[in-house]
């Protein structure tokens, strides 16, 4: 795995953010959360739809009703700046879904980019977000037959809970990640 780094969305990274959309929507067509924390990606037909929609999100003075506040990061490879994957964080989950089968953190990896390790480093580098948030406790779920991100889960300290079943009847393995508290800044 090359070195990657997660960064707030801009229109700089337009073409590769597109570029990635298009991927899962030919490789991935059909399967249950393709654009898993990717937020409205699917539904949009604009960058700056995309963009005002993460703007919205990222607020809880401008998050809709029935949504949680949420932070979206694209996964950029330092190599050659090319998007690699799609993550966000939720700021809580007080939610009847996010509370029970969504969880703290959603992440998608390009199809073309995945076994190679970049949604293990995704999800480490969201951990440290979450723990600079204040965040203590991060849930995390994955439809069970996702062995994949299973192990991702468990290599980021993630812990089994137990199963649920969504209303569509999916399973999902819900892990918790206890966070440390953040270390205080030198000054």
């Amino acid at each position: 795995m090359q070195h990657i780094k997660l960064i707030v969305p801009t229109r700089e990274y337009e073409k590769e953010i597109w570029d990635f959309r298009q991927e899962v929507l030919e490789q991935d067509a059909g399967k249950s959360n393709q654009f898993a924390g990717c937020g409205t990606l699917k539904e949009c037909h604009s960058m700056q739809e995309w963009l005002d929609s993460i703007a919205i999100m990222s607020s809880p003075e401008t998050c809709p009703a029935r949504r949680v506040p949420s932070h979206m990061y694209i996964a950029v490879r330092l190599a050659d700046q090319k998007v690699v994957g799609i993550t966000d964080l939720r700021h809580h989950i007080q939610h009847p879904v996010l509370g029970v089968w969504g969880g703290h953190i959603g992440y998608s990896v390009r199809p073309s980019e995945r076994r190679k390790g970049y949604a293990k480093e995704m999800l480490r580098q969201n951990l440290e977000n979450a723990r600079r948030m204040g965040i203590k406790r991060v849930l995390i779920t994955c439809v069970e037959e996702n062995v994949a991100s299973e192990k991702t889960i468990v290599a980021n300290g993630g812990v089994f809970d137990h199963l649920v079943e969504s209303t569509d009847g999916r399973i999902f393995k819900r892990f918790w990640i206890r966070l440390a508290s953040p270390k205080s800044e030198e000054p």
